[in-house]
């Protein structure tokens, strides 16, 4: 039984983390998407 608990506790913090970063980098990646895409159009106005 202890070493399930030792197998959760070493495993379970590298795990949180993980979620945590990919959670974080997921909505940075979502604003430069847009902000590409903005620069995207201007590039079309500025062109014509």
């Amino acid at each position: 039984m202890e070493q399930w608990l030792s197998s959760i506790a070493n495993l379970g913090f590298p795990i949180v983390v993980s979620i945590y970063l990919l959670v974080r980098i997921e909505a940075k990646l979502e604003n430069l998407t847009g902000s590409i895409n903005e620069l995207a159009q201007v590039l079309i106005q500025f062109k014509q």
